[in-house]
């Protein structure tokens, strides 16, 4: 048989690293492998085997989680250079990573329930038990599903989150391409409040996503964005409790009402400190509102309860999480001015 260069001073089979596992045919011919040696040791009971299409797993048996994704991502590549041929004279410390074995991922992303999977979805199947594996790729790459791998296709490749090297869509779109193929309305709502939940992404950016995708006409997605909306709510309240009692801010009433006296409805607020005559409101707008005419009420109602004396703080889910401390200061600045401003008119408070 055709003697084979190793990639490194190491035989072949000593290498345990996926990168040196899965090969595509091009880098095996970089490495001097032609295509009769890897038919003869693609041969049944063979050491190797083809994969996919192109790609080849360098053991018998059956492949890893690990191995299947890395060679959907080499098979839904643009290109895939051969390694250098010199490679061979590149010594390999031991557990040192070889800088000839990182391989390009040229528009190239794992999306759907792998994805989820990747970012740590408890909701999301185990990688070893998914029959395919959704790659994600330019609507003008000329691909098919094949084996393991399902082709999914967008006019613009986002940009890649990174989980453990791999690049995979990031939450929101691997979100919407896998609820684009689940019937289950349980699975569904599962995934959306883990996402939610577990601060993994706000609601209105998985909202914007299904969207996108023309999935929000379905009705057991639709029942699924309605409850994920409740949950967003749920967690910006705990949020807002969170960053009250945390920071040292008097205690609010909280969730009212207000009404002028035997006179019209105001409006709902979310924490409302009478004495000082400060509001603060959620902003939980998703994508499915119009945008404008929501924003046109919240201006409306803060205009009206400001022109009555009420300062009207509006924090966003996101803000309230990621920066929490900065809201907070925001808030007490309002307390605080309070002192300097005119007294405000008098409100009814009410529970809403």
């Amino acid at each position: 048989m055709t003697h084979i260069p190793p990639l490194s001073p190491r035989p072949l089979r000593h290498l345990s690293h996926v990168r040196r596992r899965v090969l595509t045919a091009a880098q095996l011919r970089g490495q001097g492998v032609t295509g009769a040696d890897v038919n003869e040791r693609c041969r049944p009971g063979g050491p190797w085997q083809r994969i996919l299409p192109g790609v080849f797993l360098l053991h018998p048996g059956p492949s890893t989680a690990e191995e299947r994704v890395h060679a959907a991502l080499l098979y839904a590549a643009r290109s895939n250079a051969p390694a250098p041929a010199r490679a061979v004279h590149i010594p390999v410390q031991p557990g040192a990573e070889d800088p000839h074995a990182a391989q390009p991922y040229a528009d190239a992303l794992i999306t759907g329930l792998a994805a989820l999977a990747l970012h740590g979805f408890t909701s999301a199947a185990p990688l070893l038990s998914l029959d395919t594996i959704d790659v994600l790729v330019p609507r003008m790459r000329r691909l098919r599903s094949t084996g393991c791998v399902r082709i999914v296709r967008t006019p613009s490749l986002p940009a890649p989150a990174f989980v453990t090297g791999v690049p995979v869509a990031a939450v929101p779109r691997a979100l919407a391409d896998a609820v684009a193929e689940l019937t289950d309305a349980g699975a569904v709502h599962q995934l959306l409040t883990e996402a939610v939940r577990d601060g993994y992404c706000e609601p209105a950016s998985v909202v914007k996503e299904l969207t996108a995708a023309r999935l929000l006409g379905r009705p057991h997605v639709m029942g699924a964005v309605d409850s994920l909306k409740a949950e967003g709510r749920a967690i910006a309240e705990t949020h807002l409790y969170r960053m009250v009692h945390e920071h040292g801010l008097p205690d609010p009433v909280w969730n009212v009402d207000l009404r002028l006296p035997g006179g019209p409805h105001l409006g709902g607020l979310d924490a409302y400190w009478p004495e000082q005559a400060v509001a603060v409101e959620l902003d939980i707008r998703t994508p499915r509102q119009d945008k404008d005419a929501v924003w046109a009420e919240y201006a409306r109602k803060r205009e009206y309860l400001e022109r009555l004396g009420i300062t009207v703080v509006h924090i966003t889910p996101r803000k309230l999480r990621a920066a929490m401390e900065q809201q907070a200061a925001v808030v007490r600045t309002a307390l605080m001015a309070s002192n300097d401003r005119d007294p405000a008119a008098h409100v009814v408070v009410l529970p809403r």
